[in-house]
């Protein structure tokens, strides 16, 4: 009995080296959350890897008020193949799904489906990565136009919050506000996004939300150049405080000779104006919806013409109809109040000169009424 101990002892033993341990995990900063004081609850061997059914180290964190705890779902070893992160499972330096990065790039997946096949495939891999200290995924590779369309500059705090209440879906929730559940009503059923698999996603197969995102993408509006020849200018919105004309002029400077640059503080934009036309429609087609300075997204279009032309006589606006049901127009007022205006109702509004009538002898007329008064002029002073 002692050999068979033995025996199997030294399977097990075999078996524990390749169980996987570690200190912190591989997060993206949506997962990991906005506060920066976490506590962590770090189990080893707490389960085994969905990908590669291989024991390793689990972490469990809330990470931020109403939101709902998370945890790792994938081990190191198969978040630093695809270069994506243990718990959503998406890409660290895009924030995308697997399958949008490897279109975008073209990259082939290689990673076995058998047992056997990916195990070994998963320790020639982890050994390749102890030697390299990086990733194999999509780490190294250049930037794609459609990956700097799609990709996410922000974190994207409301995918943790917290699930649905079942109860209260039902009406039976008695908790109110103190319900660490939200209270609404879920998705159609018939979404494709409410049924998602975590190996579709990390295998980049049948993966709806990367269906949706290449679906926007192909949507997306292209910018068309105006047909006025002499507009050289280049509108650049959602500029903050950290952006300055030189770093502007660090990335437009590229595409041409550079005129001058306007910075609009108050309004959050700029204008880049060029000496040539073809320069601006160089900088519009390479930066359109998909330049990012310091971290921030910023729109670009093309910049309007230094003044419109004058309205035309013949293109003036044409009298409209009148409204049916309305009352007709007001009878003009008499001639009498016509010819004194006091209200300003003639057509031609034009000022006249104050009119002013003297009085003979020096007494104004009785006034009209019971009263029949007479009050004499005062004479001017120095007189």
């Amino acid at each position: 009995s002692s050999g068979i101990n033995a025996e199997y002892g030294g399977a097990n033993t075999y078996n524990r080296m390749n169980w996987e341990t570690s200190d912190f995990p591989i997060l993206c900063q949506t997962c990991l959350g906005d506060n920066p004081y976490m506590r962590m609850i770090r189990e080893t061997y707490g389960k085994e890897c969905t990908i590669c059914n291989r024991p390793f180290t689990v972490f469990r964190w809330c990470p931020g008020a109403k939101m709902r705890y998370k945890k790792t779902e994938v081990c190191q070893t198969c978040a630093k193949t695809k270069n994506v992160c243990q718990t959503c499972l998406l890409d660290l330096e895009y924030g995308l799904p697997v399958q949008v990065r490897d279109a975008a790039l073209k990259m082939q997946d290689n990673i076995p489906k058998s047992d056997v096949n990916r195990e070994y495939y998963q320790q020639n891999n982890e050994a390749a990565l102890a030697k390299t200290g990086g990733s194999s995924g999509a780490g190294g590779k250049a930037p794609n136009e459609l990956l700097m369309k799609l990709a996410r500059t922000t974190p994207y705090y409301k995918r943790n919050r917290a699930h649905i209440c079942s109860f209260w879906v039902k009406g039976e929730c008695k908790r109110g506000e103190e319900c660490p559940y939200r209270h609404e009503m879920p998705t159609d059923p018939n979404d494709p996004l409410a049924n998602q698999n975590i190996k579709d996603r990390y295998y980049g197969v049948d993966d709806p939300v990367a269906e949706k995102l290449l679906k926007r993408a192909a949507d997306m509006p292209k910018l068309t150049p105006p047909a006025d020849k002499t507009i050289t200018t280049v509108y650049v919105g959602g500029l903050d405080a950290n952006i300055k004309e030189q770093d502007l002029r660090d990335v437009f400077y590229q595409y041409g000779e550079i005129r001058n640059i306007n910075m609009v503080t108050k309004s959050g934009c700029a204008f880049v104006n060029y000496s040539q036309r073809e320069s601006a429609e160089k900088a519009v087609q390479g930066a359109f919806n998909k330049l990012i300075i310091k971290g921030r997204r910023l729109k670009i279009l093309w910049g309007r013409g230094q003044g419109a032309p004058a309205i035309k006589p013949q293109d003036e606006p044409r009298p409209l109809p009148p409204v049916p049901g309305l009352p007709p127009a007001l009878p003009q007022p008499p001639a009498e109040l016509l010819a004194h205006d006091f209200f300003g109702l003639r057509s031609d509004n034009a000022p006249r000169p104050p009119v002013i009538r003297t009085v003979p002898g020096g007494v104004l007329p009785p006034l009209p009424g019971p009263a029949g008064l007479r009050m004499p002029l005062m004479a001017p002073p120095g007189t």
